[in-house]
């Protein structure tokens, strides 16, 4: 694992409640779509019993030129720093690491479940996919409790329009709670939601990446569903 440093360039809220961070890519950095990297503030000034280091999925594409992370926005001095310090603040990058990447077998569809900020590494893998015209077909569902929460909503919905192989399914769990209309799923992502696209379950390979009661609860849905424990790749968002 090697040590960069790198800079904060801009940020923007995504979602509410959560913002991206466009940070310099240093020379040399290269990593797969779907790897992730730990951020050191460098002379914070604040800190708390957090600590001063985050680890981030690296939400952009490999091809691009900067490197994109998101998180939702919590009462931590490692969060208030980063969102209030100027903007050309030196940080240190550690990574990438991980091994959330999409599989090669592109007979096999890739099917990602995605809830809340879990789904940065999935954005990383779909623009690298849609840069490389890969013929995987590609399916995420991803659950949030309202559209104003869902970050890069309209992005992957335009992204689904151009791309034939990507199908996106985004589902609202709270639209009680919304001030906007929604005209797709409702709910939890389950069994059924899935059937409605699937004949057989356990053709995919499935990724999860959520707060780590939803990861668990995906999992179990597709075990019991008789998906393959091989088939089933997971990464857990705790929500520091």
């Amino acid at each position: 694992m090697t040590t960069y440093q790198s800079r904060l360039k801009s940020r923007e809220e995504v979602a509410e409640g959560t913002m991206a961070f466009h940070l310099e890519k240093p020379g040399g950095f290269q990593f797969k779509a779907g790897q992730y990297v730990d951020v050191t503030l460098i002379n914070p000034p604040e800190t708390d019993s957090q600590g001063i280091i985050r680890t981030f999925s690296i939400a952009n594409a490999p091809y691009e030129n900067e490197l994109l992370v998101a998180t939702r926005m919590r009462n931590s001095a490692f969060k208030r720093v980063l969102a209030t310090t100027p903007l050309n603040t030196e940080l240190k990058l550690e990574g990438p690491m991980g091994s959330f990447t999409l599989h090669k077998n592109t007979a096999k569809a890739a099917v990602f479940l995605a809830g809340g900020i879990g789904i940065t590494p999935f954005l990383s893998i779909l623009r690298q996919a849609a840069k490389e015209n890969l013929p995987h077909l590609l399916y995420l569902f991803y659950s949030n409790r309202r559209p104003e929460d869902a970050a890069f909503l309209g992005y992957l919905e335009d992204l689904a329009k151009s791309n034939a192989h990507f199908m996106f399914v985004p589902s609202m769990s709270e639209m009680g709670k919304s001030k906007r209309e929604w005209k797709g799923e409702r709910g939890f992502i389950n069994r059924e939601m899935l059937a409605k696209h699937f004949c057989d379950l356990k053709g995919p390979i499935y990724y999860i990446a959520g707060p780590p009661a939803m990861v668990a609860a995906m999992r179990e849905m597709l075990m019991k569903a008789g998906v393959d424990e091989d088939d089933i790749r997971t990464e857990e968002f705790a929500g520091y």
